[in-house]
């Protein structure tokens, strides 16, 4: 160890910083190398890097403190201010600000007293947020088709679930695997209680139907991860009900408060689970026999009651006698009615008959009306037909009066061009054309030879307005 006592009076030894905050930080670790501090935390907070950094503090002093994150992850508790806990670790500098401090190793509580009153501070917060209600709490199913349980997979407690439901009633069940003890486990567990309700019905993992969150028994601290804020709040707020075994049957922790079941140890939350399998038949059965009793006894109960009613009733034939004589009066009024009906219609059909006429009689009397009726067309058709040859006469002698053929037979003739048509102008023709001649007995062939002269047409006199035509319009 370094002497900084001076050698001799008024000669002290000088040292640079960095050696003196060494030889200060050697003495220190070397004389409190190993030491237990109790304080309150204050000011704690968790580095990006992992490492957490608080300070312990009573009524005088302050100490800084430190927790590597290879250690954080295996602390019993989690820190936070106000707690007051026993830091197990040892002493050391930090030469970049002068300060001392301790590295701590293992934390725990300062006393049961000061862990319960941190619970009950706790408990006191949730409830108020109305956590605990019994109005939030869920019935728990009859008989789930899927368990759904949170714990510790290399535990005792998973293999006394599993037997005492194989006991009672087999289930399929899922086990979640968390830490149950130490840093991070309340967040696994917390996780695990989310991860079950976030499954949905029909998926590839079944949805359960009820959840087991346990543990084995242990110490306040043991426990103290379902004592958390995570873990109450993800009970509370499961959409599946939850049954908690934490810890044996003196053992309470918050999750119990939140759950909507307490078991007071890992097989009983087992046997709340599902009944027993046996007692469940014999239930039923006698179920089935009670209901074949009492179904019996109604039934013999309403026969006695119908057959009493009965006994008040009248017989069929007292119903019916009136009602029968009725109808027997009304089938023989009926018949009369009938016969008397028959009888009406047969008078009226021979008085009917009667007046008319013998078919000989009728075929005769329409003959002659026939035979009239065609004597009379026969007659006026021949008047017709003599009138319509008169009116045919005169009408062909009119058409061969005025037919141009009998103009042909007083010495005229019809002058036709190549095609056929009457030439009426002899300015019509020209010198070379062929003509053919119609006269009165035959047509013959012609050749136009000189061409006529021109003639200056000539003016006649008349009223205003133009010549009157005198010639005559037409042969007749």
């Amino acid at each position: 160890m370094t002497d900084f006592s001076p050698e001799t009076p008024g000669n002290v030894a000088e040292y640079t910083v960095s050696e003196l905050s060494q030889a200060l930080k050697r003495t220190v670790e070397e004389r409190f190398s190993w030491v237990r501090v109790r304080g309150e935390i204050s000011g704690f907070k968790r580095a990006a890097s992992g490492h957490l950094y608080m300070a312990l503090k009573d009524e005088n002093a302050v100490l800084d403190a430190v927790c590597w994150r290879g250690v954080a992850g295996r602390l019993s508790l989690a820190p936070e201010d106000g707690m007051e806990v026993i830091a197990t670790g040892r002493l050391t500098t930090y030469p970049g600000r002068s300060k001392y401090q301790i590295v701590i190793e293992s934390l725990e509580l300062a006393g049961e007293g000061a862990l319960l009153k941190l619970l009950e501070e706790r408990r006191k917060k949730l409830a108020a947020e109305g956590l605990f209600d019994e109005a939030r709490k869920k019935t728990l199913p009859l008989l789930p088709g899927v368990i759904g349980v949170v714990t510790s997979p290399t535990g005792a407690v998973i293999r006394d679930i599993l037997h005492r439901l194989a006991e009672r009633f087999p289930r399929h069940v899922l086990l979640w695997p968390v830490l149950v003890q130490g840093e991070g486990a309340a967040a696994q567990v917390a996780a695990a209680i989310e991860g079950f309700n976030a499954l949905r019905p029909g998926g590839a993992v079944p949805r359960p139907d009820l959840l087991i969150v346990a543990r084995g028994g242990g110490s306040l601290e043991d426990l103290w991860a379902f004592n958390e804020e995570i873990v109450v709040r993800a009970a509370a707020a499961s959409d599946i009900p939850l049954i908690s075994a934490v810890g044996h049957e003196t053992d309470t922790t918050l999750i119990d408060f939140a759950s909507d079941r307490r078991a007071p140890t890992p097989t009983a939350a087992a046997e709340m689970a599902v009944p027993v399998r046996a007692e469940l038949q014999a239930e039923m059965l006698a179920q089935e026999r009670r209901m074949l009793r009492a179904t019996a006894r109604l039934v013999s109960e309403r026969r006695v009651r119908v057959e009493g009613l009965g006994r008040g009733l009248p017989t069929r034939d007292s119903i019916l006698a009136v009602p029968a004589q009725r109808l027997d009066g009304a089938g023989e009024r009926m018949a009369g009615a009938v016969r008397s009906l028959i009888a009406d219609r047969r008078h009226g059909v021979a008085n009917r008959a009667a007046k008319l006429k013998e078919p000989r009689a009728l075929l005769a009397e329409l003959a002659a009306r026939i035979a009239a009726g065609w004597r009379l067309m026969h007659h006026g058709a021949r008047r017709s037909l003599r009138d319509e040859q008169a009116r045919l006469g005169r009408l062909g002698d009119l058409l061969e009066s005025v037919s141009f053929r009998r103009v042909l037979q007083r010495g005229y003739a019809v002058v036709r061009d190549g095609a056929g048509k009457p030439v009426i102008l002899a300015a019509a023709t020209a010198p070379g054309q062929a003509v053919s001649i119609e006269f009165s007995d035959d047509k013959v062939g012609a050749v136009i030879s000189d061409a006529p002269p021109a003639k200056a047409p000539k003016k006649t006199a008349g009223r205003k307005g133009g010549a009157k035509d005198t010639r005559q319009g037409n042969l007749l």
